[in-house]
């Protein structure tokens, strides 16, 4: 699930990446190339039952991600903005910032 927060007075959205635990063994790293594709440990959120990453990112802007989940398994976000082919014969989430 992705969660967007824009602001009035800044030129930025924070979006919030979760995925359930239920589909984790372990960990999940957020990969996405505002993050020049190197894995970002998302924090399990004890009582919530998800894996939850927080970030801001600049408005007006599409960014390209996806998790892999246990170090093994790529997964798309079921609610990403759209998906574009990644060159490897799978699709990468898109999220967008536009408001």
């Amino acid at each position: 699930m992705i969660n967007k927060r824009f602001f009035k007075t800044k030129d930025e959205v924070e979006v919030t990446f979760e995925v359930p635990d239920e589909q984790v063994d372990s960990k999940v790293s957020l990969v996405a190339d505002f993050a020049d594709w190197q894995p970002i440990a998302m924090q399990r959120v004890a009582k919530s039952k998800i894996f939850r990453f927080k970030t801001r990112l600049p408005k007006d802007s599409q960014f390209e991600f996806r998790y892999l989940v246990d170090d093994r398994r790529w997964v798309n976000d079921p609610h990403a903005d759209l998906y574009r082919p990644n060159g490897f014969g799978e699709d990468n989430g898109l999220v967008s910032t536009f408001e």
